[in-house]
């Protein structure tokens, strides 16, 4: 347990950023198993939810939640997936 008052500062800090995180990755792992679960029986429809998808996937690239090239790969295989 954080003995000194910065620590139990930074504790609270980083229990705030952990939720944001996890609500951040956890859209962005909705939408693209929506994607994947659509696909199979509407492209056309998978398309339309492509451009969400690939909002959802930067801006959890751009807040550090998952890397720039994890972020890349899952983009190019969506659109793979959905063309």
């Amino acid at each position: 347990m954080p003995i000194t008052q910065s620590a139990k500062k930074a504790i609270r800090g980083s229990l705030r950023k952990k939720a944001f995180n996890d609500a951040r990755k956890k859209a962005m792992k909705e939408i693209i198993k929506k994607i994947e679960k659509v696909v199979k029986k509407d492209k056309n429809e998978a398309m339309k939810m492509l451009s969400g998808a690939f909002a959802a996937i930067d801006k959890a690239a751009k807040k550090g939640v998952i890397k720039k090239n994890n972020a890349a790969n899952k983009k190019s295989r969506l659109s793979r997936l959905v063309k």
